[in-house]
């Protein structure tokens, strides 16, 4: 049974709206004004909420705003009534995130018709949500292990290899194996470092607060001597020094110089990964008005379209196949699309299967 909270500030109006809805068979809570309205909200986190706007103390945009800032109410329907049937009075109640706007009087018909229409919306965002996170669930079982096995497997089998020639195993042999382990190890640090910062960004990004101050700290960074620096340290990485062709113009952009290279890093290595060697990774960089622009392009296997709309954490594509190292979880441009989003910047994914992706970074500029 939906829980619906009415927040009204006249007993009749209020009483008649509590009515015509408990006799449709909704759980109805009720308060006589915004601030009541805003702790109820709360506290008893319902389904939909109707909201007066003309109320002493604390009116429906300000009820609306304080229940937009709290996690847990920040999704809630919310439908506003007013006297005022001005288009400017309910463009403002919906560029406020309001859902519906029944101007008073309003028939019961009406009510019932936006409450329906707002529950059955809400239901089918719940549904696809959790559809969502069902599929998350499923790919991080499926590829998670399949992630962290590859470099455990390398460690474990050279370790054993070593342990078991200890007094047979020649030098240069060795230092193989030992390579080996300590590649394995950074790839394993590396993987494990990815997650936790992946959901830290989602943990920001989710909330409003969080999301606001990370823009208010950002530091600033120079773009030249970073970028060339990765993209010449991920080519040797790769034994692609001479695939490497870079283009690079100087910048101050509103971003640390960690969260840079970080992006910079994972974009680099999506482009050396799933391309071949002797194929050109071109890097460029140049400024206008108010952006950075950082473009890498690589001639490799490519993304579908459906592929690049789906680029997420653990996301496996058939494209995997092709890395070199048999990783193709999506995380590290997933992690960049987030870094880009939250400093308010974006990234533009352009391929075409079996011939190249542009990968394309846009960030602010001081």
């Amino acid at each position: 049974m939906p829980k619906i909270l009415v927040i009204e500030d006249e007993d009749d109006i209020r009483n008649n709206i509590c009515e015509m809805l408990s006799a449709e068979d909704y759980s109805v809570i009720s308060a006589e004004n915004g601030q009541i309205g805003v702790q109820l909200a709360k506290e008893e986190i319902p389904d939909l909420i109707v909201c007066d706007i003309m109320m002493p103390e604390l009116d429906g945009y300000e009820v609306l705003y304080q229940l937009r800032e709290y996690p847990a109410t920040q999704t809630i329907p919310f439908i506003y009534l007013s006297a005022k049937s001005a288009k400017e009075d309910m463009r403002l109640g919906m560029d406020l995130g309001g859902d519906d706007y029944l101007t008073k009087p309003f028939t019961r018909k009406e009510l019932l018709g936006a409450v329906m229409t707002r529950l059955v919306k809400q239901t089918a965002v719940e549904r696809k949500s959790q559809e969502n996170l069902d599929e998350l669930r499923s790919t991080i079982t499926n590829a998670l292990p399949r992630e962290l096995r590859t470099p455990l497997n390398a460690i474990l089998n050279n370790a054993k290899l070593l342990m078991e020639d200890y007094d047979t195993i020649e030098r240069e042999e060795a230092f193989e194996k030992l390579n080996e382990i300590y590649v394995s190890g950074e790839r394993l640090y590396r993987l494990t470092q990815n997650f936790l910062l992946y959901a830290e960004l989602s943990r920001i990004e989710k909330d409003i607060k969080l999301s606001q101050a990370l823009l208010t700290r950002t530091q600033t960074s120079f773009s030249r001597d970073l970028i060339e620096e990765i993209a010449l340290q991920k080519a040797q990485e790769f034994n692609r020094k001479t695939d490497l062709f870079l283009e690079l113009q100087e910048a101050e952009i509103r971003l640390s110089s960690s969260k840079l290279k970080k992006m910079v890093e994972e974009i680099l290595d999506n482009a050396f990964k799933f391309s071949s060697f002797g194929t050109p990774v071109q890097v460029s960089t140049h400024r206008d008005r108010d952006s950075f622009h950082l473009f890498v392009i690589d001639r490799g296997c490519g993304m579908t379209a459906e592929q690049i709309a789906n680029i997420g954490a653990y996301m496996q594509f058939e494209r995997q196949i092709r890395a070199q190292d048999g990783s193709g979880s999506g995380l590290g441009l997933t992690i960049t699309r987030l870094l880009a989003h939250l400093h308010g910047g974006e990234l533009k994914i352009e391929s075409i299967p079996e011939k190249q992706t542009i990968i394309h970074a846009i960030l602010p500029i001081k």
